[in-house]
């Protein structure tokens, strides 16, 4: 057996002598996205380096706290930043947070990220709830030995598990209700995640295109890989901060990321306020 869980297990047990609580969400935030974690209530902030076995994060736009408290009334642990595989880190330790937070309690886990946007319909700003995912990047979170400790339900945790259903249908149908009564004009999606850390070519686009791809971007789909294989149920969004390459004649600048993400802020802030009660209240479903 693998010792990912003994020290997932550890990083865990360390976050709960901090924090009493158990958290039933976890969040991950993207580029542009971190100042939503200023809206945790009774908030507890652990910076990751001080958590044991916690990769920390290189990325301008990725703060590295995990900030811990509520939001309307639910027990979340927020993720302020992520870490990527382009950094040079293993998939194991690409997705190690992941596995902690299902560890800490957490059942359910909303995945955000920014983007740039394949499908021409989108502009900079869109607000995209994610229906699938494609992995481009050579590798999958899951391989190696299996731990089966790891599964948070019956059912969860086996070798070989389900990916129909990554991004959970009814959290997406609760989402665009929720979008609609906002006057929130959030679009569907499939998300194509490449290694990064380059830019794509416009000859990758076109070809990422036919195979069905709205959006392109360089992380995302191992957390979810490895939140299916615990057995949390995920809801997904991305942030078209940028149009691909050869969608517009524009060059792509991470500092344009940062400056989209701060232009929609307010509302994906409250978008995301109002549907975490609303998704919180299911019961985690059983098996696949």
């Amino acid at each position: 057996m693998s010792d990912q869980y003994t020290r997932a297990r550890a990083a865990a047990d360390f976050i709960r002598s901090r924090f009493a609580d158990t958290p039933v969400l976890g969040i991950i935030l993207g580029s542009g996205l971190g100042n939503f974690a200023t809206h945790v209530e009774n908030a507890i902030a652990i910076a990751y380096s001080e958590i044991p076995g916690w990769p920390l994060s290189t990325v301008v736009g990725h703060s590295g706290k995990l900030v811990l408290g509520t939001i309307g009334g639910v027990c979340v642990a927020v993720m302020q930043g992520r870490v990527h595989a382009y950094e040079g880190y293993s998939m194991a330790e690409v997705t190690f947070p992941t596995r902690v937070l299902g560890l800490l309690g957490c059942t359910k886990l909303i995945v955000t990220n920014a983007a740039g946007g394949i499908n021409a319909s989108y502009s900079e700003g869109t607000l995209v709830n994610i229906t699938d995912h494609i992995n481009l990047t050579g590798t999958n979170a899951a391989l190696g030995p299996n731990e089966p400790r790891f599964g948070l339900v019956p059912g969860t945790g086996e070798r070989f598990f389900d990916m129909s259903t990554a991004y959970s249908p009814r959290f997406r149908s609760i989402a665009h209700a929720e979008a609609e009564s906002q006057q929130i004009n959030l679009r569907d999606g499939v998300y194509l995640a490449v290694l990064g850390p380059s830019f794509e070519t416009p000859a990758e686009i076109r070809a990422f295109r036919t195979l069905g791809a709205d959006l392109v971007g360089m992380s995302t789909v191992h957390e979810v890989i490895v939140a299916r294989h615990m057995g949390m149920e995920v809801l997904g969004f991305s942030l078209v901060t940028n149009m691909a390459a050869g969608v517009v004649d524009k060059t792509i600048h991470h500092e344009d990321v940062m400056e989209i993400g701060k232009r929609v802020e307010a509302e994906f802030t409250t978008l995301l306020k109002a549907l975490i009660p609303q998704i919180a209240q299911f019961l985690p479903p059983i098996g696949h």
